[in-house]
């Protein structure tokens, strides 16, 4: 029997929509198209309704050949039951390449419209990437004014329901709805007890921004799993008395914040156990400790990208 995942709601603007509180994350390396589409196969089978994918990740015609699948084989009636986000990446951050962008995501998708497109990073980057880290010769300032304009083009011609952003700052978000037309609904940001995002979730929740944590178990930065971390102590400790995993615990922290998180996970088991956080909740002495943790952030613009003025900029602000 699917799992019935809690829903939250995010305004487009002009009406509000539900979003799946739990979605699957795509953004795994190496990228292998038949692992990613058995995968969201099995997450359709099991009750996940929401899925996070980017044209960069290079998981969106996986995820599409499996959405095709599963209305083919009756695990879904219509695409309309799931809700799908992508993302505009670095590389088509200029005003003239925001429409032929999240058209090939569509085609890639095999779908008519995405149900949230975000802005992947706060910055552009000119001509391809052919190897990581990016060079910095390569990366710009995103007019993002010009970019949003197109952005809410997007949405005007159906082929979103709602456009948002990713790694955007307080600072940001302020410059953007100084002038947005159509504000962004959803700010996705790397969000975990490690990184807990308080100042960034009060001015969201302020502006009527909607937040979705990636990285809800830590990231590639953080210790977890390592036993002399006290962090992942104090995660064990919590864990062991409520009968559940560090991984369990964690995502139940992010869900008692009020906002959506999409954790990666290929393993059909983990899948399950990542929806197994809805009919029980920490107490406030378990949250009081979780608050206390030391912060720190696991993904930075400089994993993928040469440091310069724009990146150091840019990852002061998140």
């Amino acid at each position: 029997m699917a799992a019935n995942v809690p829903k939250v709601t995010i305004s487009n603007g002009s009406q509000t929509m539900p979003l799946p509180v739990i979605g699957l994350g795509t953004a795994t390396q190496p990228q292998v198209a038949e692992t990613t589409k058995s995968a969201v196969l099995d997450a359709i089978g099991i009750g996940y309704r929401h899925f996070d994918t980017a044209f960069i990740y290079g998981s969106e015609q996986p995820l599409g050949e499996a959405i095709a699948e599963a209305i083919k084989t009756g695990l879904i009636k219509s695409r309309d039951e799931l809700f799908i986000t992508s993302k505009l990446w670095c590389t088509f951050a200029s005003p003239e390449l925001v429409l032929p962008a999240i058209k090939t995501s569509l085609k890639n998708l095999q779908l008519d419209y995405l149900d949230l497109f975000l802005v992947h990073w706060p910055l552009k980057i000119s001509g391809e990437v052919k190897r990581l880290p990016i060079p910095k010769e390569t990366i710009f300032p995103i007019d993002i004014k010009a970019v949003w304009e197109v952005m809410e083009e997007c949405q005007n011609l159906g082929l979103t329901k709602a456009i948002g952003v990713s790694n955007f700052s307080t600072r940001r978000l302020d410059e953007l709805l100084s002038f947005a037309k159509i504000p962004p609904s959803v700010n996705q940001v790397e969000m975990n007890p490690l990184w807990q995002q308080k100042d960034l979730r009060e001015f969201c929740k302020a502006k009527g921004i909607h937040i979705t944590a990636y990285s809800p178990l830590g990231s590639r930065g953080a210790k977890w799993g390592d036993s002399e971390s006290l962090e992942y102590k104090v995660l064990e400790e919590i864990a062991k008395a409520k009968g559940k995993t560090a991984a369990q615990v964690s995502l139940r922290w992010v869900y008692e914040q009020g906002v959506s998180f999409v954790p990666k996970s290929f393993n059909k088991d983990r899948l399950k156990q990542n929806l197994d956080i809805f009919d029980w909740s920490l107490t406030e002495e378990e949250l009081n400790k979780i608050s206390k943790l030391p912060q720190r952030r696991g993904i930075l613009p400089s994993m993928m990208m040469e440091p310069s003025d724009l990146v150091r900029e840019i990852e002061a602000e998140i």
